[in-house]
């Protein structure tokens, strides 16, 4: 009789997954730019120093049809596995489940035996996302412990509610709508929680009619795009808490709890504030077992010249850094903050997450700065930091410099040419470009990047 053992990539605590051999493949996201007629396609990227190909692309995937969008992609299984209510102990981290979140069809991708020959093996359409589901534009993918959950940005009309479903985790069969009782919730984005609180929290964008086709002014300067989140009791569905964090907090996007599952914090991203377009980090927390939220870092919006500036921003005359994405060490230490306006790349000790210290900071990219990388020192780069991950161990960070095809063009009209960077990052704080890991994309704009055996950002654990 065979004996089953665990995918040797699930980690009990995250304390184990920091040792874990370093990734030698990057996933990479990969989208048509406006006007480009070719298919979105998964890259295959070689992150192995000691490869003859280091830095470069090595396999792609193409979706079989146009105009998907790729978007936030994750693993069919991960560490969750392991809790100890896991029906599912035995599954394979093996297939990467890719959304198009302008067509709202979901690709599975295979990635073994070779992950530098990536294969297609189903495609969800999205006619049975929306029988299923009544939801539309799936964005982000998490492997939980009993399934896959995906989160949709709203209904197939393209407005409210948007919400989370499932996918079984062996079959890929689209399950239904998570929601029990959604109570006040309307609005959606992102999605994580804590497993030893029972306890999931979600965060607002955006209906797709409110964003599919750029930033709407009006929209904006009323404050009508999120500004909340939401504490929901993960098994048995229900809406519990609502935590607003002001209507001029706008877009309350990307959410990184806390990897120790003895922890009930986490952190979430603010991409701008109507009074002084700052954006900002909160932390979530509980106190004598209620949710609350503190802003605890804020970062300023920088002066440019109206020449330099695209429409939207020209009355201004500043830049505002546009917090799009941030990032959490395995070991709940470093926070990294991607400013995707200003360029800059932020990395903040957060050992007492109630008092992060600023502890690394890099520039690339940018509306007004154009900062080169180091191995192209005379090449002006559009974009700025965007989709970030980071390594198992804390010692790589990679990013990218697409946020979604509508908004580049409205922050930078003049065209993103696509590119992926690497940064080492210290055990003890201080972050440095790899000279040596420039990855231009011509063909593509290149958003998430997912890497191979898990990352920061992919799994979540049951035991400290």
């Amino acid at each position: 009789m065979p004996l089953l053992k665990p995918d040797p990539t699930f980690y009990p605590s995250p304390r184990l997954a920091m040792q874990a051999p370093p990734e030698k493949h990057a996933f990479v996201a990969a989208l048509n730019p406006p006007g480009s007629k070719l298919n979105d396609a998964l890259l295959v990227v070689d992150v192995d120093p000691e490869s003859s190909t280091y830095g470069q692309r090595v396999g792609e995937v193409r979706m079989p049809k146009f105009g998907d969008e790729l978007h936030h992609f994750g693993w069919n299984a991960c560490s969750s596995a392991l809790c100890p209510y896991a029906p599912h102990p035995h599954v394979e981290r093996r297939y990467l489940v890719v959304p198009g979140i302008r067509s709202s069809r979901i690709h599975i991708v295979d990635t073994k035996p070779d992950p530098r020959k990536p294969q297609i093996v189903k495609v969800i359409e999205p006619e049975e996302v929306f029988a299923r589901t009544n939801y539309s534009r799936p964005h982000t993918i998490h492997c939980g412990p009993e399934a896959i959950y995906v989160s949709a940005l709203g209904d197939p009309n393209g407005e409210g509610p948007g919400g989370i479903f499932m996918l079984d985790c062996e079959t890929f069969e689209v399950l239904g709508q998570w929601e029990v009782d959604r109570g006040a919730q309307f609005l959606h984005y992102d999605f994580w929680w804590h497993l030893g609180f029972d306890t999931l929290l979600s965060s607002e964008w955006g209906t797709p009619n409110m964003i599919e086709n750029g930033v709407q002014p009006d929209l904006l300067l009323g404050g009508k795009y999120g500004h909340q989140m939401h504490v929901w009791d993960l098994r048995r569905r229900r809406h519990l808490q609502t935590l607003d964090l002001g209507n001029e907090q706008q877009m309350v996007l990307e959410m990184r709890p806390a990897h120790d599952p003895r922890k009930a914090y986490g952190f979430v991203g603010v991409v701008v504030s109507l009074k002084d377009l700052s954006a900002s980090v909160w932390l979530w927390h509980r106190d004598n077992g209620e949710w609350d939220l503190k802003k605890v870092i804020e970062i300023p919006a920088e002066p440019a010249e109206p020449e330099k500036l695209p429409a939207l921003l020209k009355d201004f005359k500043a830049v505002p850094p546009l917090v799009t994405d941030i990032n959490l060490s395995l070991d709940d230490k470093f926070l990294y903050v991607s400013c995707f306006g200003t360029g800059e790349f932020l990395q903040y000790d957060v050992s007492d997450p109630f008092k992060p210290k600023k502890t690394g900071s890099v520039r690339i990219g940018g509306i007004a700065n154009r900062t080169a990388h180091p191995k192209k020192p005379d090449q002006p780069l559009a974009g700025g930091p965007q989709m970030v991950e980071v390594s198992r161990d804390g010692k790589r960070i990679y990013f990218t410099n697409s946020l979604y095809a509508a908004w580049d063009e409205q922050f930078y009209p003049d065209g993103v040419r696509s590119w992926m960077v690497k940064l080492d990052a210290s055990p003890n704080g201080g972050i440095t470009f790899d000279e040596n890991f420039f990855l231009e994309s011509n063909d593509y704009r290149v958003h998430q990047v997912r890497l191979e055996g898990g990352d920061s950002s992919s799994d979540s654990f049951c035991f400290p």
